[in-house]
């Protein structure tokens, strides 16, 4: 068994599913129960996305009802819902969760993870002013965009940041078949 645990690619598969398993029970039976915390990242999901629709110069639908505070909506489209799926606190968590699992030094992870927790959290804020622009040019593009294209994409984006870590920081590297 400790020779087993010696094989980096099997440490940091338990690693990584104990920190995602303990996340899970986490969010699932405290944080999502218990706290706004989805509600906290939902509204600043809108608050930027608005922001930078607003900058572009896009005319927006304001809602002064709580029940409607997480739509994004350009006048006279349908605008975008964003709900507990698509906030990306998964991906937030599988983020910090192959970080913290695969080895690299400390002093990295310390600005590297806020960063890419960010830029995560910002690339999320373009997915949905996109699907909002989407919606207003054609509502039936949203689907398809929605489920695959940004799925695709944003997935992408956060293993392009692992690929970073585990190439300039983990002292193992990708081609040693980690």
């Amino acid at each position: 068994m400790k020779g087993l645990l010696k094989n980096p690619l099997i440490r940091f598969l338990l690693i990584a599913s104990s920190l995602y398993l303990l996340w899970y029970v986490i969010y699932e039976f405290y944080l999502k129960i218990n706290t706004a915390f989805d509600d906290v990242v939902i509204n600043n999901l809108v608050y930027l996305s608005k922001k930078i629709l607003l900058f572009f110069g896009y005319e927006l639908v304001v809602y002064s009802e709580i029940a409607y505070q997480n739509i994004v909506q350009i006048k006279e489209s349908l605008g975008v819902t964003i709900g507990a799926p698509c906030d990306g606190i998964v991906l937030l968590a599988l983020f910090t969760v192959f970080i913290m699992s695969f080895p690299g030094p400390s002093k990295h992870k310390l600005w590297f993870l806020p960063l890419g927790l960010m830029s995560i959290h910002l690339i999320n804020v373009l997915r949905i002013v996109s699907l909002a622009i989407i919606v207003d040019i054609n509502p039936a593009w949203l689907e398809f965009n929605h489920d695959y294209t940004f799925t695709i994409l944003v997935y992408a984006f956060v293993f392009f940041l692992w690929y970073i870590w585990v190439n300039k920081f983990s002292p193992l590297k990708a081609s040693q078949n980690v």
